[in-house]
């Protein structure tokens, strides 16, 4: 996508890396929070603009008694099956993105906060962002939080961080790093830097 005229912060980090929590931060501060994953879900809901594509793909069983994506039985034929992930991916990614694109151009903001949680897997993160910050946390306190939080077994939060880009290859393409392995206390201050940074960046500082 052609780069966006006002300032974009790509934020993304693994499954359980606190990236909610920091998005939450930068809204308090002012800064809008276009969320990747809350597209998806409006899009999987009953009525969802998804809805007909999926169930023409995959048929009336990943379709649930609401109208609404079947969000287990799809994590699990994804989890087994790439090219159904991909069918998938290729539905989802495009509205998503045609979605963000539209609300990132109607802010109003200083800046944006665009949440992807795949933004380093799905293409150069810096083509659609000025700055790429990653939350990061040990990958053994992402599978405790996911555990803790969804109530996934173990081995089904490992797979899950497995199937996401390493730790290693998210913080290569990071700009800006926030250290998740504390508590909220040690979160605000760097949030409260980086704000700072992105507004004098936006030249709204």
């Amino acid at each position: 996508m052609a780069r966006a005229a006002r300032f974009v912060v790509g934020l993304t980090g693994g499954i359980g890396s606190g990236k909610s929590t920091v998005a939450r931060m930068f809204a308090e501060l002012g800064a809008d929070v276009v969320d990747a994953d809350e597209l998806a879900h409006r899009l999987t809901a009953p009525g969802g603009a998804a809805m007909d594509a999926i169930r023409a793909e995959f048929g009336g069983d990943f379709v649930d008694a609401r109208g609404a994506l079947d969000r287990a039985r799809m994590r699990a034929l994804a989890f087994a099956d790439r090219d159904a992930k991909r069918r998938l991916e290729a539905i989802l990614h495009p509205m998503v993105r045609a979605e963000s694109e539209r609300r990132v151009a109607a802010s109003s903001a200083p800046y944006v906060i665009l949440m992807i949680p795949l933004l380093v897997e799905t293409g150069d993160p810096h083509a659609r962002c000025d700055r790429v910050l990653v939350v990061d946390c040990p990958e053994e306190l992402q599978v405790r939080r996911v555990v803790a939080r969804s109530g996934f077994a173990r081995a089904d939060a490992e797979a899950i961080i497995a199937s996401q880009a390493s730790r290693a290859e998210r913080l290569r393409h990071a700009d800006d790093v926030i250290a998740n392995d504390g508590s909220l206390e040690d979160l605000r201050p760097q949030v409260e830097r980086l704000h700072r940074d992105y507004l004098a960046r936006a030249g709204r500082g």
